[in-house]
């Protein structure tokens, strides 16, 4: 590769006038500027948010279980008690499209399913977290990669 190539630029100063510039184009187009600030925000919001998908975290978890996740098995898995007081359903609801209710905080809790909360599953840490305390509040265990596929399978697939 040729030294020339190597090189990177050097950072631009930006200029009283250019910036002047800018204002004066912002006053013109407000709306062209509350757009653009709306892109921004809402790319912020992604990557604040782990920049992942339900289906992101679902390859991931087939990948870790070495098999697809099967909706019907995880919508049994998610509606039954596991030998304990509590199933999934017991706080998340059934179908788990709308807000559902703690069962011992009764604090409200946010719709579950990707069909009635578009920001379920986009962040990765945020996941694992909540998918590691619930199974051990439900089963005593931390679930499976298999287990969490298949629970993921069906709240993809569950229609608001």
């Amino acid at each position: 590769m040729p030294d020339s190539a190597k090189v990177q630029a050097a950072p631009r100063k930006v200029s009283a006038v250019f910036i002047k510039t800018e204002i004066a184009l912002m006053k013109k187009n407000p709306l062209a500027v509350g757009a653009a600030l709306c892109a921004l925000w809402a790319a912020g919001i992604a990557q604040a948010g782990g920049g992942t998908s339900p289906q992101a975290q679902l390859q991931r978890w087939n990948a870790q279980a070495e098999e697809a996740g099967q909706a019907a098995r995880g919508k049994a898995f998610f509606t039954q008690r596991h030998g304990g007081e509590w199933s999934c359903a017991s706080c998340h609801g059934n179908p788990p499209v709308a807000d559902g209710r703690h069962a011992v905080t009764g604090k409200t809790l946010k719709p579950l399913a990707p069909a009635g909360n578009p920001v379920a599953f986009s962040d990765q840490a945020r996941a694992d977290k909540w998918f590691r305390r619930n199974c051990k509040d439900v089963l005593s265990r931390e679930c499976t990669p298999r287990e969490k596929a298949d629970v993921l399978a069906f709240l993809i697939q569950t229609p608001r």
